[in-house]
């Protein structure tokens, strides 16, 4: 038996190229089967500096995530490897050391960048129309051996980076969506093996992106952050004999290509007859037909400049084509399987001028595409053929959420329309993925893994409702409601650490925004429970999942003035009624045309929310060590109990809203005068339950609390029977419907097979897939019991006739697993624990708890039975 190190890793980088921070955290994950394997201290070898310095260091610490770096800062754009170390407490055995692993620093000050401009073309920019994309170029000449190069570049819209014509990196649609007023994020390229001795040339395909392009519903909409797209970039050459540097200044020169518009909702325009080939390749010689021009400095973003905090969009997978269809119109439509996000790659050859155009849609309607539920946005890709041969193409400044795509004028005569020919390409921000579950009914196994598609077709750079329609913004309610399942899918700390670095700076007075990046088709700031709680709740719900502390630091501020003074309140300290609330958004009994008609009153709602987040926020404080803050927000906190019971129950604990939402709130957060109370009103809320033949009756306010509220008052059969109901609404139905992602309406898609007529009609909304965060806890068993995993909490509750489940979760810590059965001698666990982590285990039967350490655990529980 043996414990190694199976990663390493810095603050919550992938890849730790071009890092911000100056003393970067470690943390390392373990691998082995030794039981009962903890660590007493570790040891840190950091390499650094030329000449090559080694530096050993040790730590007495039973702790291995985000141990704090151990000697003197990093400066700007210098690099490390680290190598770790663990003991074993006791006799136990010690690790080997660890695989080295490097990290490096990017350009931490203004003057790092050494006066590089951000430059846009010399002209006119487009009025209340699509930019353009442009090209920017640079020839320069290398004279010497180059021992190493890295690029570090950003953009006022998107930017794809050619070193000798050969793309640089892996990533897509970057650098990525902010707040741009706020933070602008570069990314840093290791070029080295891209630049040649000699003649070199350095190119930059720009987009409008998210910075200048339409956002928002409707047509308008453009340019709102700015209305010129550029780019900015340093290029640092180290030589044997020196450093050279390459950068965007007033040298350079631009002009535009193939791409004749490139939007995020409507899809690009390509035409192979404006190519110019090698336009980034020394020797190129510009086409008659194409025209360099200057380029003019743009705005400087100094002071927004940031690296990044997670990981860049890129291509993650692809899906091959499954079926071609013919429509009743004669339509030719291809069926991938598979409702996703990205684009087409084609491989085609025809007549020149042959114009391809795709129509991407997520579902079809009387077998034609369905285009109504993208509203304002065409998703349409045009591309236009050279006739010189086969030419591979794929979009560069767009994307689509889509299923099926409807295809005109493909030339059929030289390239059969086939798997070969088109590949569906699916990105996402590159996170590692964490989560996995399987058990003996498939349609909850698929259920799962359309939770997981939603999830990767919309954290998109920032946590977006949609992928498809006019619209894909960060709209901060959705992302409340599912971000512990997130939690569970994929390692989601970088990710949101970023972009609620957006959020509390997007504040106004301590109010927040209802999408961030706060943009005004969402209409002023205006302060709203649930969205703008997501202040509290998703940095609290991040630390339990990572145990950052200083990232809870770091958000406490903005959950601090949400409460302080974001929130319009009564003399009671509830919510001001007058208050515009979305409430218990798409209650399935809402209209098609008022999907903010709820059964349960969404003043009720927003005072229920109010008092669970002062309490989080106390919980935040005490977790910070703000023992004045905490009595505070604790004291607040009891006193708004008081006031909501004044405000919405009888003496007798009868709420307002005896609905699924307007129980199911209070009996979560724990808003009874006694248990007898909560145990009267758990089973009113059963009986409501019952009455609905088990079908879901809340909207976004009460689904992710849902199953939680009756498993903690011990009704979890009754939540079983509603997670496997296949009628309308609920969850199975949409599966049963044949959908491979969660909806954003529980009948988005009608019994009949027709569309729900009304706006609110995604097929790739992630927020009702928040159930995954119940299935991974009481099904799978896993929960952490303190931040970070440090202990686990494994509490399987079988039910809903399923005969077996598996779950594991990748840790900060290693991987933990769980694995049962039921038969008739009773309940089987099978339960692996990585090192350094203990579980406490609850059976199910018994309901006795135990403590196990790390290593392979068989549990048996005959008390429990089929």
């Amino acid at each position: 038996m043996a414990v190694t190190i199976s990663q390493v890793s810095f603050e919550h980088h992938r890849i730790a190229l071009g890092i911000g921070e100056t003393s970067p955290r470690i943390s390392w994950r373990y691998e082995g089967n030794v039981p009962d394997w903890s660590q007493s201290g570790y040891s840190v070898e950091i390499s650094r500096g030329d000449p090559l310095q080694v530096d050993l260091f040790h730590a007495n610490s039973s702790s291995s995530v985000l141990m704090p770096w151990p000697t003197v800062s990093l400066t700007s754009a210098e690099a490390a490897t680290v190598r770790v170390r663990a003991y074993g407490e006791g006799d136990l055995p010690d690790t080997p050391w660890s695989e080295p692993v490097s990290v490096e620093t990017g350009l931490l000050t203004e003057d790092d960048w050494l006066g590089t401009k951000m430059i846009g073309a010399d002209k006119e920019t487009e009025q209340n129309l699509p930019h353009q994309p442009l090209l920017f170029r640079k020839e320069f000449s290398v004279a010497d051996e180059i021992e190493k190069a890295r690029l570090y570049i950003t953009a006022y819209g998107l930017y794809q980076a050619f070193i000798n014509s050969e793309v640089v990196g892996d990533a897509v649609l970057a650098p990525g969506w902010q707040s741009y007023n706020h933070r602008l994020v570069y990314d840093t390229y290791d070029v080295t093996d891209l630049l040649l001795a000699g003649e070199n040339v350095f190119g930059i395909h720009v987009g409008e992106g998210w910075y200048s392009g339409r956002l928002g519903f409707g047509a308008g909409n453009r340019n709102l952050w700015g209305d010129t797209p550029g780019t900015m970039a340093l290029l640092v050459i180290t030589l044997t004999n020196g450093t050279q540097v390459v950068q965007t200044d007033s040298t350079w020169q631009a002009s535009t290509g193939a791409i004749i518009t490139s939007e995020l909702y409507n899809g690009e325009v390509y035409d192979s007859s404006l190519e110019q080939t090698g336009w980034s390749s020394p020797g190129f010689q510009a086409p008659d037909s194409a025209e360099w021009i200057g380029v003019k400095e743009l705005k400087s973003p100094y002071g927004q400049l940031a690296a990044p905090d997670g990981p860049p969009i890129s291509r993650i997978e692809e899906v091959k084509l499954q079926e071609i269809l013919t429509s009743p119109t004669g339509k030719t439509i291809l069926d991938f399987g598979q409702n996703l996000v990205g684009w087409l790659r084609l491989h085609v050859a025809g007549p020149e001028g042959t114009n391809i155009t795709l129509v991407h849609v997520e579902v079809l309607e009387n077998g034609e595409v369905a285009t109504r539920p993208l509203r304002n946005a065409r998703q349409t890709d045009q591309f236009t053929l050279s006739g010189q041969g086969v030419q591979t193409w794929e979009p560069t400044f767009t994307y689509h959420g889509f299923r099926y795509v409807m295809v005109e004028n493909w030339p059929t005569d030289d390239t059969p329309l086939d798997e070969n020919a088109v590949t569906a390409v699916v990105v996402h921000s590159d996170m590692e993925e964490t989560g996995s579950f399987e058990c003996s009914d498939p349609l909850i196994n698929k259920l799962h893994k359309n939770v997981q598609w939603s999830m990767k077709g919309n954290f998109m750079s920032v946590p977006t409702d949609c992928p498809q329609r006019d619209e894909r913004l960060g709209w901060t309610g959705d992302s409340h409601a599912f971000s512990p399942t997130a939690n569970f899918l994929y390692d989601t700390a970088g990710f949101w650490r970023g972009w609620l670095k957006d959020f509390q700076s997007e504040q106004v007075k301590g109010a927040a925004p209802l999408v961030i990046p706060s943009v005004p088709a969402a209409g002023p700031v205006s302060p709203t429970a649930i969205w703008g709680d997501a202040i509290v709740v998703n940095p609290w719900n991040t630390y339990r999942a990572s145990g950052d502390l200083e990232a809870l630091h770091d958000q406490y501020t903005g959950a601090k003035a949400w409460l302080d003074s974001g929130i319009p309140r009564s003399t009671t300290g509830l919510w001001n009624r007058s208050t515009f609330q979305l409430g218990d958004w798409l209650d399935p009994l809402a209209p098609p045309d008022d999907a903010g008609r709820a059964t349960t009153s969404s003043s009720y709602v927003a005072d229920a929310y109010l008092v669970y987040v002062t309490g989080m926020v106390a919980q935040m404080a005490s977790e910070l060590g703000l023992d004045e803050d905490q009595s505070r927000y604790e004291e607040w906190a009891a006193d708004l109990k008081v006031a909501f019971r004044d405000a919405w129950m009888s003496s007798d604990g009868i709420v307002a809203n005896e609905t699924q939402t307007g129980l199911a709130l209070p009996l979560y957060f724990d808003l009874f005068e006694d248990d007898d109370q909560a145990s009267a009103a758990a089973e009113r809320l059963q009986k409501i339950i019952v009455a609905n033949d088990y079908l879901v009756g809340t909207g976004f306010a009460g689904t992710h609390l849902l199953g939680l509220a009756l498993t903690k008052h011990n009704l979890t059969d009754t939540f079983y029977q509603m997670l496997l109901q296949t009628t309308v609404p609920s969850w199975l139905y949409q599966v049963k419907m044949g959908a491979t992602t969660t909806w954003e309406r529980w009948d988005s898609l009608l019994p009949d097979g027709s569309l729900n007529t009304g706006e609110m009609t995604s097929f790739n909304h992630y927020a009702v897939g928040s159930v995954a965060n119940w299935i991974y806890q009481v099904v799978g068993g896993l929960a952490p019991a303190d931040p970070g995993w440090k202990t686990v909490k494994v509490s399987v509750i079988p039910g809903g006739n399923l005969t077996w489940a598996k779950a594991s979760y990748l840790s900060p810590h290693g991987k933990i697993s769980t694995q049962w059965e039921v038969d008739e001698a009773g309940f089987h666990l099978h339960l692996e624990v990585p090192p350094n982590v203990y579980a406490d285990v609850t059976l199910p039967g018994n309901g006795q708890t135990q403590r196990v350490g790390s290593g392979t655990h068989e549990f048996s529980d005959t008390e429990f039975r089929l």
